[in-house]
């Protein structure tokens, strides 16, 4: 791949990674509560959509570290070393809430417990995502300003 290549593509995850929470956290998932008939079947609809945002996210981090694991100067530069811990964190906060907090609320739902809990841990999980996939996007471009 053409060293120039490998950075825009990378870029790009970081943008689809960071526009997907983005539209999914606070467009998507309140409009299915407002305009669906019964906060269940929103919940039901939302829970499945955060289940594929889990794996786009986890595909971007990946491919975003996969483009920047490279020997050349371009891919070693600061704001990639800035980025790294960001782009890992946001892959484990996905899939904690994917593996960890997801069951714990459908299991609170059915069995009668802390939904509160867990649906705020979620939710906080997902916006911490959301400030890493943010801060990903934001040090990946200023690699452009060089």
């Amino acid at each position: 791949m053409p060293p120039k290549v490998a950075p825009r593509i990378g870029l790009l995850a970081a943008a689809l990674w960071w526009g997907s929470l983005t539209a999914l956290g606070f467009v998507v998932v309140p409009m299915l509560f407002m305009h669906l008939g019964s906060p269940a079947a929103a919940g039901a609809m939302a829970a499945k959509l955060f289940g594929a945002q889990t794996w786009l996210s986890t595909g971007c981090a990946l491919l975003i570290l996969l483009v920047f694991n490279q020997k050349d100067p371009l891919a070693q530069a600061a704001p990639v070393h800035a980025a790294i811990k960001f782009i890992v964190a946001g892959m484990l906060l996905a899939l904690l809430v994917e593996f960890a907090v997801a069951p714990r609320i459908v299991s609170a739902r059915v069995e009668g417990g802390n939904l509160r809990l867990w649906h705020g841990l979620g939710s906080a999980m997902l916006l911490g995502q959301w400030l890493c996939a943010g801060f990903t996007l934001w040090r990946l471009s200023a690699r452009l300003e060089r």
